[in-house]
């Protein structure tokens, strides 16, 4: 093909130009002998095709005023030929050549929420319509982060309880800085803390990892949602009232929740919760090994250790120490999403979130 030369690239002078080539291009695709392949090489070939050469025939000749109007006329073309070669032989009008349009379309499913998916934004939900963001932090941690300034320091007993998956090739490093898959969401915690300044209320979903041997109530993999606030004059009551609010807007206003003391290296006091069994109001229930009680997470007051880890830090980098501990507390809390999906949805085994099965998940649509 021999491109012709411009000498007048003004609007008009382009529009005829590219109409012409638009043209032959739609008149080659009417062809009877029509061959797709050869029509996609004439035009799109990346070295001898047609819009190739146009290509370089019109930019190089071009004043630099003409090349944004060439442009925009040659991808327009070049986008009519692929929608073309897309359909095979789609024409103006309404006719087609090798489209039967009484084929019925490849209509989309509608999808659901996954019941994981669902009970984590149900939770969060909860917490946002009292205020709380929404804190997302990454899933490949430092030591830091996920252990020492959690108030985990190296070789505490504590750290057993959260058999750790490592990231491989961390031995040259000092161990603040060696990479692990994190445990829990409450890295998110420090690192909040470290960007913003008092008063904070968080909520935190998300994805953690620990070495676990998978059974019906383990998993290696699953998730959690976290809480923290902080300001001044924060006590155990305002943890209470949060906490109970939070359960009977979850689980209903007829819920109960008690207290029992507990230990969590970042927090202190400490506690476990339990709400009255959903099944049975309390009464006493198989699924609430008949005490009409059910354990669901844990809180506690944030211990001030955290506080000076998250101060030391802020120094190291350049900022002011703001988490005084003579005038800020606050309170955290962390649940486990997948055990309160399963006792939501009466799922007995918690591979069955992670199987991937359709016959599973359908029921939840």
């Amino acid at each position: 093909m021999i491109i012709p030369k411009l000498t007048d690239f003004s609007e008009a002078s382009l529009d005829q130009y590219f109409g012409a080539l638009h043209e032959e291009a739609r008149q080659s695709i009417e062809d009877q002998g029509f061959d797709k392949e050869s029509f996609r090489l004439d035009w799109l070939g990346r070295k001898q095709g047609k819009l190739k050469q146009i290509s370089d025939a019109l930019l190089k000749s071009a004043p630099p005023e003409a090349k944004r109007l060439i442009g925009q006329r040659f991808n327009a073309l070049k986008e009519q030929i692929e929608i073309w070669l897309a359909v095979e032989h789609l024409l103006d009008g309404d006719s087609a050549k090798h489209l039967d349009v009484t084929l019925p379309g490849a209509g989309r499913r509608v999808g659901a929420e996954h019941p994981l998916v669902k009970t984590m934004a149900e939770i969060v939900g909860v917490f946002q319509r009292m205020g709380y963001s929404v804190g997302l932090g990454p899933e490949v941690e430092t030591d830091f982060y996920n252990f020492e300034a959690l108030n985990f320091p190296p070789n505490h007993p504590a750290r057993d309880t959260q058999d750790t998956l490592v990231v491989a090739g961390q031995e040259g490093r000092p161990l603040r800085e060696r990479l692990l898959m994190r445990t829990h969401t409450s890295p998110v915690q420090i690192r909040s803390m470290l960007e913003q300044a008092p008063p904070l209320r968080l909520v935190i979903p998300g994805k953690v990892h620990r070495n676990d041997a998978a059974d019906a109530t383990h998993s290696p993999v699953f998730h959690q949602v976290e809480g923290l606030c902080v300001d001044t004059n924060i006590t155990f009551s305002d943890l209470k009232g949060t906490l109970d609010h939070a359960m009977k807007a979850f689980f209903g206003s007829a819920v109960k929740t008690r207290f029992f003391p507990s230990f969590f290296p970042f927090t202190e006091p400490s506690a476990d919760v339990q709400i009255s069994c959903i099944f049975c109001g309390g009464k006493g229930c198989r699924k609430c090994k008949q005490s009409g009680w059910i354990e669901l997470l844990g809180c506690g007051m944030v211990d001030p250790a955290v506080f000076e880890a998250v101060n030391q830090r802020r120094l190291e980098m350049g900022r002011e120490p703001v988490y005084d501990t003579r005038r800020i507390s606050g309170f955290a809390f962390g649940m486990g999403v997948d055990r309160i999906a399963m006792m939501k949805y009466g799922i007995s085994d918690i591979g069955l979130l992670y199987s991937g099965d359709m016959r599973f998940l359908e029921q939840f649509a």
